[in-house]
């Protein structure tokens, strides 16, 4: 099985078993919504909330080393937990607690990544936000990517999701650039 593959089946069975409200998003969602790519690590939103977050970082902390000598004191300032998988792939963790994290999780669904295995990925919509929210260059390509390969998007459902995180970030740039790139699909 592809290392990447394999990380994230070890956290799927790690943070399901430990009852997380949790979905996969970066490279590993692009690989089941976009244009494959190679990607180096594993990314995954845990819904935390605010408060409580030591309860989850101290339990992942226990079955994957942390890459940081502080491992736990940055999650808890920067609400990113860096970890390593048994077979050395990196592991991002964001401790999500936004309204749209929430419900990219409660979106989320299975992807099969051999005939006995699957993973929990965001929709395509909820990446397409991951991505344009993050806004670098390769995410720009990876929606791209998503637009091509998914012709049904409901673009209701993204934008009812952006345009307020966009709003919190005084971000004029980003929707203007999407939508430019959903116009452009349209032929």
């Amino acid at each position: 099985m592809n290392p990447i593959f394999a990380a994230a089946l070890e956290v799927e069975h790690v943070v399901r078993s430990a009852g997380f409200p949790f979905c996969f998003i970066g490279g590993v969602a692009v690989q089941r919504w976009g244009q494959p790519r190679m990607t180096a690590d594993v990314d995954l939103t845990i819904v935390t909330g605010f408060g409580g977050e030591e309860r989850y970082v101290d339990a992942l902390l226990t079955s994957f080393p942390g890459r940081l000598a502080d491992a736990r004191d940055f999650a808890l300032r920067h609400r990113t937990l860096l970890l390593a998988a048994s077979n050395g792939v990196h592991i991002d963790v964001a401790l999500g607690a936004m309204p749209f994290e929430e419900h990219s999780v409660e979106r989320a669904s299975a992807f099969a990544i051999s005939e006995s295995e699957s993973i929990t990925t965001c929709s395509a919509e909820d990446l397409v936000v991951h991505k344009a929210f993050a806004g670098r260059d390769k995410d720009w390509g990876d929606i791209r990517g998503i637009v091509v390969r998914q012709p049904r998007l409901e673009h209701a459902l993204i934008w009812s999701e952006l345009l307020p995180l966009l709003e919190l970030r005084e971000d004029s740039s980003t929707e203007p650039k999407l939508r430019a790139l959903f116009a452009a699909k349209q032929w």
